[in-house]
């Protein structure tokens, strides 16, 4: 490793500059950002918890206040809106459900467009100001679409979105159109569509803004930093999160990679990553013991995970190994009662967020968690996000509790304490 920020391709182990654009190498392999060999960046625990009372800008981002960690850019160069500081919740109501009392919900949906993906945005969209791009392009299930749009506009670049045509939550996209993003459907899946914007970036001069981004997951890295900081730097022994594209498992495992590799933390937490029953790819690779992922065609109704050919597996792999980490697979019906019970505890996330709490449960069935392990279970997305399936999923649950009130009042006061009882 050098002693300065490089990029490597994981195929071939040949390093290149920084300002190398392309999401691939020239062999064809996906790159990753390298950080300087022997050093901690400059940056220490006790500096950080001094940003936290900070009143400037760079330091209330849940990204930038741990910038030397992230990206070597000027202070200029970095584009925020406010992303991260998202909450770390313990909800009794939960550990009860689960039987699991050292249990914490990091609720990525409470970013500034509701989802964790603002924080690889701010970092992707500040390379693309920085090499000089006038537009930036991505292909989407929704949330992704959301967080570009945003911070393209906010850095004076045009957002393109490419996505799956009738495929997308309606609570994602609008937010694409109220930023003012172009929209382009394209029949097919996911999969396709990110066939699709690659090819058009390329031949167009625009910059990818998906997560085969190098600098992406630098942002995303965050996470990791910030669940360390509300935990007052105490490393949880396990971290539960959904998988679709897994960008998210490589970036907070890259995270926790680097920080150990400088000595300021001791140990890495056991990660678990869970896909849906009709989106599994990666569990099904790494149940079979495959070397190579296997596309499918996905589906499942947590849509935000609703991908057949994941492109970051081979990251995803590595932090698994590094960590005798794992892949859980949960079924519909386990996704449905995951959502009830975080909708319930009064926290609430979109469907594919839920997975993370459906695989914990599943975690302590196969005794895998221990009773005094801390875990973490990621949030990514926020309740809004897919406002149809909130009223399905209660349906399913027969736990939606309407009435039409009496017009007589003596009545409607009966109504109204039977109400009170049976909530």
């Amino acid at each position: 490793m050098s002693e300065k920020w490089s990029l490597r391709c994981l195929k071939t182990d040949k390093q290149y500059s920084m300002d190398y654009q392309a999401p691939y190498s020239p062999d064809g392999g996906l790159l990753e950002v390298i950080p300087p060999a022997s050093s901690k960046c400059g940056l220490d625990f006790s500096i950080l918890d001094q940003r936290l009372i900070s009143r400037e800008k760079l330091d209330n981002s849940g990204v930038w206040r741990f910038r030397e960690w992230i990206l070597p850019l000027s202070e200029e160069e970095m584009v925020s809106r406010g992303e991260g500081n998202t909450n770390l919740y313990d909800s009794k109501y939960l550990s009860e459900v689960s039987d699991h009392d050292q249990l914490f919900f990091k609720h990525e949906g409470e970013n500034p467009t509701g989802s964790f993906k603002d924080r690889g945005m701010c970092t992707a969209t500040s390379m693309a100001k920085k090499f000089g791009f006038q537009a930036v392009a991505c292909a989407s299930t929704g949330n992704t679409s959301a967080s570009m749009a945003s911070f393209a506009r906010v850095a004076g670049l045009r957002p393109l979105v490419f996505l799956p045509a009738g495929k997308i939550a309606l609570g994602k996209i609008s937010q694409a159109l109220a930023y003012g993003a172009t929209i382009l459907e394209i029949q097919g899946s996911f999969d396709d569509a990110l066939v699709e914007v690659q090819k058009s970036c390329e031949d167009l001069g625009i910059y990818l803004m998906n997560s085969i981004n190098p600098f992406r997951l630098e942002g995303q890295k965050a996470i990791f930093f910030e669940i360390l900081q509300q935990l007052n730097w105490k490393v949880p022994d396990w971290i539960v999160l959904p998988g679709g594209n897994l960008g998210n498992i490589s970036a907070i495992g890259k995270a926790a990679r680097e920080l150990k590799n400088r000595g300021l933390i001791s140990k890495l937490p056991r990660f678990c990553v869970v896909q849906a029953q009709g989106a599994n790819p990666f569990f099904e690779m790494m149940e079979k013991g495959f070397d190579q992922l296997k596309a499918m065609e996905p589906e499942t109704f947590a849509t935000a995970i609703r991908i057949g050919n994941p492109v970051s597996w081979q990251k995803a792999f590595q932090v698994l190994r590094e960590s005798d980490g794992l892949v859980l697979e949960v079924s519909e019906s386990e996704i449905v009662e995951a959502k009830f019970h975080v909708d319930r505890s009064g926290i609430g996330a979109e469907p594919a967020s839920c997975v993370s709490f459906a695989g914990l449960n599943q975690l302590k069935e196969k005794k895998l968690l221990k009773e005094n392990e801390l875990a973490v279970c990621i949030l990514t997305g926020h309740l809004l996000k897919d406002p149809g399936a909130n009223q399905w999923v209660q349906e399913e649950s027969r736990a939606v509790k309407r009435m039409l009130l009496s017009e007589d009042a003596h009545e409607r006061r009966i109504q109204i304490e039977k109400a009170l009882q049976e909530s």
